[in-house]
């Protein structure tokens, strides 16, 4: 199973400079991945902006939205453009994650309902690869520039239910859990497993799952201070998921042995702080 960490893009008050040095930092530790979580309403750093700055300081680590929130992007041509974007600038290390999210706000920002969000996002993945492809769009033709894997950059979607299931069977090339436990992810997954060989596709989808964590001497007052907030909206529910952040070395290591045993394919640490000692941290408890 390989091991990614996410960017503190979401982490209040985390300075630009401290996004580049994160990443720059992730690589050099082995790290499979650099993540971004998505939230429009918040004091965070949107996703494929700070996937860019990642990829200026690095060449080899995978860079994945995990997830973008793809209905919020209502200009699909130009969301398809930022993607490849992102792609050409990075050498094809691009990975784009979307999902619907749960927040009302956010669509309400947007001035968007949130009302049929999964048929649009199916329309915009539709879309997407039709950009991708380089199909014809005025004079000047296609709307560049082109995709360095051919039919665009790796696809994976969210989402818990089984028309999402059918939805990654259909458009995509993998799956991600955005939240639960290892035993939640092995039940899901053989949901996606199933949808996949319904729909007749070959091979296996990715599958991958995001924890949070944090570690040092304050790390659960950085998991609860921050996943508390972020999740506020929820409720009691918060403080359920600040509980199941990885606060030590030995849950780090739990949440990989159990992961892995779950079939995952990657796993994405996320912080919940953004001092840069969190990357030698984790690194540490992983390997």
């Amino acid at each position: 199973m390989d091991i990614g960490i996410g960017l503190p893009n979401t982490v209040p008050g985390t300075e630009g400079s401290v996004l580049v040095e994160w990443a720059r930092r992730a690589e050099e530790a082995g790290f499979s991945t650099l993540g971004t979580i998505g939230r429009l309403v918040y004091p965070g750093y949107e996703e494929l902006v700070a996937l860019s700055a990642a990829a200026a300081v690095t060449s080899r680590i995978r860079l994945t939205t995990s997830v973008l929130l793809g209905p919020l992007y209502a200009n699909t041509a130009l969301l398809a453009k930022q993607a490849a974007s992102v792609d050409r600038l990075s050498g094809g290390r691009f990975v784009l994650g979307v999902g619907l999210g749960g927040r009302d706000d956010d669509y309400a920002a947007s001035g968007l309902s949130t009302e049929g969000r999964g048929r649009r996002l199916e329309e915009q993945l539709t879309e997407m690869k039709r950009v991708w492809s380089g199909e014809d769009r005025g004079l000047a033709g296609a709307i560049g520039p082109e995709p360095v894997r051919d039919g665009g950059p790796e696809l994976l979607l969210g989402g818990g239910t089984p028309a999402g299931f059918r939805r990654v069977a259909r458009l995509a090339d993998g799956w991600i859990m955005g939240g639960g436990t290892p035993e939640m992810f092995a039940e899901a997954s053989a949901g996606v497993d199933t949808a996949w060989k319904e729909a007749g596709r070959a091979g296996a989808p990715r599958k991958l799952a995001l924890a949070y964590f944090a570690l040092g001497p304050d790390a659960r007052a950085h998991a609860d201070g921050y996943l508390q907030h972020y999740y506020g909206f929820l409720g009691d529910v918060a403080a359920q998921i600040a509980a199941g952040a990885a606060v030590s070395a030995e849950m780090v290591r739990s949440y990989v042995d159990s992961y892995a045993g779950a079939g995952c394919d990657e796993l994405i640490f996320v912080p919940a702080a953004s001092g840069l000692e969190q990357v030698g941290l984790l690194a540490e408890a992983v390997h």
